[in-house]
């Protein structure tokens, strides 16, 4: 009680992703982590039980899967729903014991034998080495479901990369948003760069005092080893979205890494930690303000914007100042530089993603990136719509 550490329960190359119950009669402890388990994605959660002398630790879910468990109020039992982006969900009822655990029976397991041959494919895991040359960087690549390997295709790629937690998919969904603009006539990607939480310590503080970081170095050598074995994806032409710290990452993928990445659209975006929430944005920039936060502000660096820019924001916004993106508005204005901006009225911080604004948004992000990476006009979508007259008598 007195916060002072008596002794350590756990170690090892592995992060600990959450304390479930603390048995204080048996004198153990239930937990969940990632990375224990040698070449299996260390982005998959996995549970366990340890005395809390630190002896005696138990494996509770064994398939190379991504875990979540509900056990029983008397930890007697428990349900293990597991899944991968190629793998539907399969539960399970388990028992606990001595060794660890028994199956008791399977739930319910997903069928996706129709959805195959309608057509549907996961997408791709691909992992390759960041920017120390050792850590595993593990991203998704989605294709269209016409792919031609004869021809080149440009890349988006999705960017949420805020320091409190990993965002790409580790457990199985039967449509996505990705794979709707792939059809479109891209490889659209996303991963977790260093600066990003669950895997070691030295892998977040990347990110400490550092948010324009974004895990960029890590991204492009990520792109550049898939580009390296597959000739069809075409690093020339990369855009890159995101929403909120997203927002942030998106836009200073053109600040930071013109020589990359060629175009940008940004939802709402916290684009200086100076004015955005102070709860967040000091847990990873820190106090007192510094030099840091005028590094990695988009406001601060819009003279440096190279590359074809779109900014979306709600009028209302009330989880990311909507002044945010009007002062970055003002800096490119005052450094004549060219970019597009589309303000939603009435709308909160979801705007152009969610709310009633949600298709058009999409299809906003859509136009742009054909326009500005496939070269070619999209639809003219507002053309009248054809009346029918009748003639009189």
């Amino acid at each position: 009680a007195t916060g002072a550490v008596k002794h350590q329960i756990t170690k090892g190359a592995w992060p600990v992703r959450h304390v479930l119950k603390v048995d204080e009669e048996k004198r153990q402890l239930w937990f969940s982590a990632g990375g224990m388990n040698a070449g299996e994605d260390p982005y998959f959660q996995h549970y366990y039980r340890i005395n809390l002398d630190g002896t005696g630790l138990t494996p509770l879910t064994s398939v190379r899967a991504n875990h979540t468990v509900e056990f029983s109020s008397d930890m007697q039992f428990f349900v293990d729903h597991y899944s991968r982006v190629d793998l539907a969900g399969v539960m399970e009822l388990h028992r606990v014991d001595g060794a660890g655990h028994r199956l008791v029976a399977e739930i319910e397991k997903g069928d996706i034998t129709a959805l195959v041959k309608a057509g549907w494919k996961a997408p791709e895991v691909f992992v390759s080495k960041g920017r120390d040359g050792t850590t595993d960087i593990w991203g998704l690549v989605w294709k269209p479901t016409r792919f031609d390997p004869s021809k080149k295709y440009p890349v988006i790629e999705y960017i949420y990369a805020g320091p409190h937690g990993t965002h790409t998919p580790k457990s199985f969904s039967a449509s996505s948003g990705m794979q709707a603009q792939a059809e479109l006539g891209f490889i659209v990607v996303q991963m977790d760069g260093m600066g990003t939480s669950n895997r070691s310590k030295a892998f977040h503080d990347v990110a400490w005092q550092n948010i324009r970081d974004a895990g960029f170095p890590d991204r492009i050598l990520w792109h550049q080893a898939f580009a390296a074995k597959n000739p069809w994806y075409d690093i020339t032409r990369v855009g890159i979205y995101g929403g909120s710290a997203g927002g942030q990452n998106s836009m200073g993928a053109l600040l930071f890494h013109p020589e990359f990445y060629k175009v940008a659209v940004s939802y709402a975006g916290c684009h200086d930690n100076r004015m955005d929430k102070i709860w967040w944005n000091e847990q990873w920039m820190g106090w007192p303000i510094g030099p840091q936060y005028s590094a990695s502000s988009n406001v601060d660096n819009a003279h440096l914007l190279q590359g074809k820019l779109l900014l979306m924001v709600g009028e209302l916004d009330t989880n990311v100042d909507p002044s945010s993106t009007l002062q970055v508005v003002n800096a490119l204005i005052k450094a004549n530089k060219n970019f597009d901006l589309l303000i939603y009225p009435g709308e909160d911080h979801n705007a152009g993603r969610g709310g009633q604004y949600a298709d058009y948004g999409e299809r906003k992000r859509f136009d742009f990136f054909v326009r500005h990476l496939l070269g070619q006009n999209p639809p003219e979508w507002s053309a009248p719509v054809a009346t029918t007259t009748t003639a009189r008598p």
